[in-house]
């Protein structure tokens, strides 16, 4: 099929994810063919840099070999079975492997198939567990402003971009919603490298008035990533587990986008010496190859579902992909390329590189701030630096900045009027210093127009 049929039919058929189809108009979607390492390759041969892992799922480049290995070993004995009442190796060794690698006393692993389902797997848990722990008054969660943990309606519920969640307001589960932390914007004068986190006060107060009715506090850990990759020092999550801690309160770990060594550490709760009640991991678990989502947690939490069938504890919550073979294969495989490859030691100089366009970009006139924490990093376009105002939404800058990087061979998504950057982990450092040069003359001309 040639690459114009190919979009016809597109254009006919297919309704895309977090996209308005009439943008497609004037800029149709792109047919991609194959990946090769840090690129897409389309179905004309263009190669372009995928520069934020094809929405943060690909921790090691495209067409993997050993990715690929593995998949088709896997394939070759049994692509899907039933997990209720049955197993196979790659489960266990993956559950094994996670709770050994997993902060705090994580010891039990509970499958689903995508982020989204993580978390509803998460609430549902912390919710049951308190209704059958002798505490039946806790029944809401806690989030924070800005907070993204999925769309699915329970995940929904505890979001808080209203973009995504204004429209099924009405139908949502009602919860506490306490403002969370925006080091750009401190309302405190303090910078993130050198503070205490004193906005913790919004948490303290509310756990403090509300405890009583909380089942858990759901955060993304040091990098609120849909709300513009907003990066909060460690401290917070700290305090946060101290506090939930006193008030008997789960703390539910959103990890789905910052696990898997994209913070610089192979869980973000490291940073903090913290391991929370519940720990969600998907995206990057299969190296990008296939869906894959767990919830890890404790054995506390464990045996208050672990009784006799009659009285009906059980935590009766499935999904008909639970423990795919193939994509566990994929995840253990992935825990061994981290293993024997020293992934991490090789994140230094790539965050150097990083670190070190830092200066660059954040002296531009129409740069707030550049703000990173391990390989994930994040420019903020403001319309004025000094009052730290962002462009109007309606202007849609960060849109335009895509098409631009897009024409110069890099795939930059925009949060907004903030330009991120989550390349695969072992991005070769000559092609992550072309995207941060395409990034830089995409800026220029981005904020040059009125």
């Amino acid at each position: 099929m040639n690459y114009e049929e190919i979009i016809r039919l597109d254009r006919e058929h297919v309704w895309h994810p977090c996209t308005q189809e009439k943008d497609h108009e004037r800029l149709p979607p792109i047919a991609i063919e194959r990946g090769e390492g840090s690129y897409l390759v389309t179905a004309r041969g263009e190669r372009i840099i995928d520069a934020v892992s094809s929405w943060w799922v690909n921790l090691f480049g495209h067409n993997h070999p050993r990715l690929n290995r593995a998949l088709l070993e896997q394939s070759q004995r049994i692509a899907h079975h039933i997990f209720a009442g049955f197993t196979h190796e790659p489960a266990v060794k993956l559950a094994h492997r996670l709770c050994e690698r997993a902060p705090g006393k994580l010891n039990r692993v509970f499958f689903a198939d995508n982020g989204s389902a993580a978390v509803e797997v998460a609430l549902k848990m912390s919710f049951q567990y308190w209704q059958q722990s002798g505490k039946p008054g806790k029944t809401r969660f806690v989030s924070l402003t800005e907070a993204y943990h999925g769309e699915t309606l329970g995940a929904l519920a505890v979001s808080g971009c209203e973009l995504y969640r204004k429209t099924y307001q009405p139908i949502l589960m009602q919860g506490f919603s306490v403002q969370g932390p925006d080091c750009y914007r401190c309302p405190y004068g303090l910078h993130r490298d050198q503070c205490d986190a004193p906005c913790f006060e919004h948490m303290e107060r509310t756990l403090a008035a509300h405890h009583r009715e909380i089942a858990a506090v759901i955060i993304e850990p040091l990098i609120q990533a849909a709300a513009g990759m907003r990066i909060h020092p460690p401290i917070y999550l700290k305090k946060l587990r101290a506090l939930c801690d006193h008030y008997q309160v789960h703390y539910i770990a959103d990890e789905i986008a910052v696990g898997f060594g994209r913070t610089g550490r192979f869980f973000a709760n490291e940073h903090a010496g913290t391991a929370p009640d519940i720990l969600c991991l998907s995206k990057g678990i299969t190296g990008g190859y296939l869906p894959l989502s767990v919830a890890l947690t404790t054995d506390e939490i464990y045996h208050g579902f672990y009784d006799d069938y009659t009285t009906l504890k059980a935590f009766l919550h499935s999904h008909s992909y639970t423990g795919n073979p193939l994509a566990c294969a994929l995840a253990v495989e992935v825990m061994n390329i981290f293993d024997e490859e020293d992934i991490l030691g090789g994140l230094e100089p790539r965050m150097d590189m990083l670190e070190a366009a830092r200066a660059r970009f954040e002296a531009h006139p129409h740069v707030g701030e550049m703000r990173r924490c391990g390989l994930v990093a994040a420019i903020e376009m403001v319309e004025s630096k000094e009052e730290k105002r962002g462009y109007p939404w309606q202007q849609r800058r960060g849109y335009r900045f895509y098409q631009e990087a897009l024409k110069r061979g890099a795939l930059l998504r925009p949060l907004g009027n903030v330009i991120y950057f989550m390349p695969p982990l072992n991005i070769p450092q000559d092609v992550l210093a072309r995207v941060l040069d395409i990034a830089w003359d995409c800026l220029e001309d981005i904020t040059r127009e009125s």
